[in-house]
C-alpha cells in the first residue's frame, strides 16, 4: 500500500469521491482490499495451521440450479474420447457466478462515479480487461479467515431464526457474534459470513426453488455503519453462504440514488451495499461460499479463524470466477 497509515472510513468523506479508497491504494490499483493482505499478515496467518484439517468451501458448479435469480442457464459438460484410452471434456454455458463465487472489482458499479477507481462504464467494455479477475488470481489471495456464525449466534440467544428470511445483521451484531466466539481482529481479516441461506435452498428439490421467492435472504445491512466497521477493521475479503453478502431484499438503505429507476434488464442493485462495497471501497466480495462443514468445525473445537486460500480463474478481464477455496485449520 503507497501510506503507512490507512485512513479511518470517517476520513474517507474528505476523499473524492466521498466514501472511497481510490487514493488510499493508488489510482492504478487493480486489487482494492486485498492489498490489506501484507506478507507480514500472511506469514502470521500460516501460524494458524494447527491440525492440518482442511475444508473446501466451493459448491459444485452445478448446485445452484436452476439459478435463482432466473439470468443464467444450466451448464453444460461434455466428455469426449479420441481413443478407449483417452478422456477429454470441454464445458458449454459456464456462467462463473452461477456458484461458489469471488466478485472481480469490475463487476458492479456506481451510477454517480463509476466503476472502481473511476473507470466509466463505456470503458468497462467486454473487450477491456481492466479490474478483471484475473488480477486476484496473479497476486494470490491467502491470509487469516474469520468465521462468523450468525445462525448460531441466533440460538445461542434463544432467538428464533429462519435462513429463508430478510434477517439484517447490523455492525453491532457483527460485534456481538464476534464476541461470543471470543474472536478478535487482527487487520487484513478475511471475514466469513454463515447464514445458512445455502443450506436450506440445496435442501429444496429443483421445483421447490423455482416455487421459492429468491430474493429473502439475512445478510449485511445496507447502512453506513457497515461499511465504516469493514474498513475500519481492515477486512481484505467478506465472503458469505448466500447470494449478495447483503441482505436481500434491500429494506432500508443509505446509498439509494435520487430519481434512480428499476434497469429494464436484470437485477435491481438500487441501494444495495454491493455499489458502495465494491466501486468505492473496492472490497473483495465472495457469495454462496459452502461454510456449513466448517462451521460446524469451528463450533466443536471453539477455533473460529484459520488459515484461507482463495485461488480465482486466471481468466483476463474475467468478471468472476470459482473462488477455488480452501480453510486449514
Amino acid at each position: 500500500m503507497p501510506t503507512d497509515r490507512v485512513p479511518t472510513y470517517d476520513e474517507l468523506a474528505r476523499a473524492t469521491p466521498a466514501g472511497s479508497s481510490w487514493d488510499v491504494f493508488g489510482r492504478d490499483d487493480q486489487l482494492g482490499t486485498i492489498n490489506f493482505l501484507t506478507p507480514e499478515r500472511v506469514a502470521a496467518a500460516a501460524r494458524l495451521v494447527r491440525t492440518g484439517r482442511r475444508f473446501g468451501l466451493d459448491h459444485p458448479l452445478t448446485a445452484f440450479e436452476p439459478y435463482p435469480t432466473g439470468t443464467r442457464r444450466p451448464l453444460e459438460h461434455t466428455v469426449f474420447s479420441n481413443n478407449e484410452w483417452h478422456r477429454d471434456d470441454w464445458v458449454d454455458s459456464f456462467y462463473l457466478q452461477s456458484s461458489s463465487q469471488i466478485d472481480a472489482l469490475r463487476h458492479i458499479g456506481h451510477p454517480e462515479h463509476g466503476f472502481y477507481n473511476g473507470l466509466a462504464a463505456e470503458q468497462n467494455s467486454p473487450a477491456s480487461v481492466e479490474l478483471g479477475v484475473h488480477n486476484y488470481a496473479a497476486a494470490g489471495i491467502a491470509g487469516r479467515g474469520v468465521l462468523l456464525d450468525v445462525p448460531r449466534f441466533f440460538a445461542l440467544q434463544g432467538i428464533d431464526y429462519d435462513p429463508a428470511s430478510t434477517v439484517v445483521i447490523s455492525a453491532r451484531m457483527l460485534d456481538d457474534i464476534a464476541e461470543s466466539q471470543s474472536v478478535s481482529w487482527h487487520g487484513g481479516d478475511m471475514l466469513l459470513l454463515r447464514t445458512a441461506w445455502a443450506e436450506q435452498y440445496l435442501a429444496k428439490t429443483p421445483a421447490q426453488r423455482l416455487e421459492t421467492p429468491w430474493r429473502q435472504s439475512p445478510g449485511l445491512a445496507q447502512r453506513e455503519e457497515v461499511l465504516r466497521w469493514l474498513w475500519d477493521h481492515e477486512i481484505a475479503l467478506v465472503a458469505a453462504d448466500n447470494l449478495a453478502v447483503e441482505a436481500d431484499p434491500v429494506i432500508e438503505s443509505d446509498f439509494r440514488t435520487p430519481g434512480e429507476k428499476p434497469p429494464e434488464k436484470g437485477v435491481d442493485h438500487s441501494g444495495m451495499l454491493h455499489r458502495p462495497l465494491i466501486a468505492l471501497l473496492g472490497m473483495a466480495l465472495g457469495e454462496l461460499w459452502k461454510l456449513d462443514d466448517l462451521a460446524a468445525d469451528c463450533a466443536a473445537d471453539g477455533v473460529y479463524d484459520f488459515l484461507l486460500t482463495c485461488k480465482p480463474l486466471n481468466l483476463p478481464g474475467g468478471v468472476g470466477s470459482p473462488p477455488n477455496a480452501i480453510a486449514i485449520k
